[in-house]
């Protein structure tokens, strides 16, 4: 009895030992496929980590400095400096859905001003003001600022919106934009 105990157990050790050492990795989890799309003419592409605040995951995917005036549908509108405008991903990563406010967001320049969302450009261009924010829920869009003429963007300021946890979301996510 002892002797065939032993030999289940040397058994088990040789077949354990002889997986080849590699460590067994979990299948890859299945993905959607997004098609690429052009960059803007004067945008440029940013391939940054994503960022989140609260219930809610940024993704940084444009970038367009020194537009000295933006054109809509019924209105042309003059910089006060240069126009900066952010292609931002949002997606809803909570339990539940959020109201998610894009006049919230916020530019740090390299000098550390801090510019808000510039009101007028964001209706002009047609943008979001607030919208539900769904779990799982993905939403792109632009966020334009209006900077002074030598400023320079360093840092998005983002705010996902109020949590069970944190019902006023006064902090924010800085993202860097480099």
């Amino acid at each position: 009895m002892r002797r065939s105990l032993t030999l289940v157990a040397l058994s088990v050790l040789l077949l354990t030992g002889c997986s080849g050492g590699q460590p067994q990795q979990a299948p890859a989890k299945p993905v959607y496929d997004l098609p690429a799309r052009e960059v803007r003419p004067d945008e440029t592409a940013l391939h940054l980590p994503a960022a989140v605040n609260g219930e809610t995951e940024f993704s940084l995917i444009g970038l367009a400095t020194g537009l000295p005036s933006l054109t809509g549908s019924h209105a042309e509108f003059e910089a006060k400096g240069h126009f900066v405008r952010l292609r931002l991903v949002v997606t809803g990563k909570g339990v539940s859905g959020i109201l998610f406010d894009t006049r919230r967001q916020q530019l740090v320049t390299e000098s550390g001003a801090v510019i808000g969302v510039d009101n007028q450009a964001m209706t002009i261009k047609r943008q979001p003001d607030k919208f539900e924010l769904g779990r799982g829920v993905r939403v792109e869009f632009d966020l334009y600022f209006d900077l002074p003429k030598e400023a320079k963007p360093l840092v998005l300021r983002a705010f996902g919106g109020p949590t069970l946890t944190d019902m006023k979301n006064l902090t924010g996510t800085d993202i860097k934009l480099t």
